[in-house]
C-alpha cells in the first residue's frame, strides 16, 4: 500500500516536471526574442550569452516603422484586411456546406463527403501552380480577390462545421419546419446559434491562418503596396541580415495581435475543437 502510494507520488512528481520542460522549451524562443529586440546592435552578440538586455532600448521598433521602400503599418492594415476577408468567405462557405451534408442528405451524399475529404491529403504547395495558373487566366494576379477565393470551402473547415452539426437532434429542425419556418430561418437561427462554440473555433483558426499567411501571398501579389505583413518581415531578412534586433522587434509585432486575439478565445478553441469530434 505504501509503497504504491509512494509510486504513484513520484509518477505524479515526474509528470509535472516533464509538463514543466515541455512549457520551458516553447516559451523560452519566445522569450529570447522579446528580449533581442530590446538589445542594441552589439548587445545582441555578446558572448556569454545575456537573457535580459541591461540597456534596454527601442531602436529596432524604431527602424522597423522606418523602413525604406516598405511601410511596416500599410502591410499590417493589408494583412488585417486580408485575414478578415479570408475568414468571412472561409466560414460563411463552409457552414452553409457543412449544412447540407450534416442536415440535408442526398443521394450519394456520404460519398462525395468521403472524396472532399480525400483532398486533405493533398498538400497545398501541390495545388498552387493549378491555382496560379487559373488566377492568371481570370486576370486575378496581384488582387486581394486572387488570394481570398482559396478559402471558399476548405475540406477541413467543412469537416470541423460538419461533425458539430451531427451532434444537433433532428427534433430541432422538424419542430421548426412544423411551425413554417423556411431552410434559411433554420440555418441562420436554429443551426448556427446551436453550434457557436465550434463556429467560434473555425472563425478564430481561419483569422489566424490568414495572418501569418506568407507564401500564397508571395507569389499573388507584386505591388508593393499591396505586400501583406509576413512578406515584408520575410524582405527584413535581407534587409536587416546584420541588424536581428530589429528583424527580432519585427517578429514581435507581427506575433503579438494574434496571440492576444488567442489568448482571449482559447477556451472557445478547447471547446469547439472538442465538441466538433477532434478529441
Amino acid at each position: 500500500m505504501r509503497k504504491s502510494r509512494t509510486f504513484a507520488i513520484s509518477k505524479t512528481v515526474l509528470l509535472y516536471l516533464m509538463i514543466a520542460l515541455l512549457i520551458v522549451i516553447n516559451i523560452l524562443p519566445f522569450f529570447w526574442m522579446v528580449s533581442s529586440s530590446l538589445k542594441g546592435e552589439e548587445a545582441i552578440r555578446t558572448i556569454p550569452i545575456k537573457w535580459l538586455p541591461e540597456h534596454p532600448t527601442l531602436e529596432g521598433y524604431v527602424r522597423v516603422f522606418n523602413m525604406k521602400g516598405f511601410s511596416f503599418t500599410r502591410a499590417s492594415l493589408n494583412s488585417l484586411f486580408l485575414a478578415v476577408a479570408m475568414t468571412l468567405v472561409e466560414v460563411g462557405s463552409s457552414t452553409a456546406a457543412a449544412f447540407v451534408f450534416a442536415k440535408l442528405p442526398f443521394r450519394g451524399s456520404g460519398k462525395l463527403f468521403g472524396v472532399y475529404l480525400a483532398t486533405m491529403m493533398i498538400p497545398g504547395t501541390v495545388t498552387m501552380v493549378p491555382n496560379y495558373i487559373i488566377l492568371r487566366t481570370l486576370g486575378l494576379l496581384d488582387t486581394y480577390t486572387g488570394l481570398v477565393l482559396p478559402s471558399l470551402g476548405r475540406a477541413f473547415s467543412v469537416f470541423l462545421m460538419r461533425q458539430s452539426m451531427m451532434g444537433v437532434n433532428d427534433a430541432y429542425m422538424e419542430s421548426a419546419f412544423l411551425d413554417g419556418a423556411s431552410l434559411y430561418r433554420i440555418f441562420f437561427s436554429i443551426m448556427l446559434p446551436m453550434v457557436t462554440p465550434t463556429l467560434a473555433t473555425l472563425t478564430l483558426l481561419s483569422f489566424m491562418g490568414g495572418w501569418n499567411s506568407y507564401l500564397w501571398p508571395l507569389i499573388v501579389l507584386t505591388s508593393t503596396s499591396k505586400q501583406t505583413l509576413q512578406v515584408v518581415l520575410g524582405n527584413m531578412n535581407s534587409m536587416y541580415e546584420s541588424n536581428e534586433h530589429v528583424l527580432m522587434a519585427g517578429a514581435v509585432l507581427t506575433i503579438l495581435p494574434i496571440l492576444v486575439v488567442y489568448l482571449i478565445s482559447q477556451k472557445y478553441v478547447d471547446q469547439g475543437i472538442s465538441v466538433g469530434g477532434l478529441k
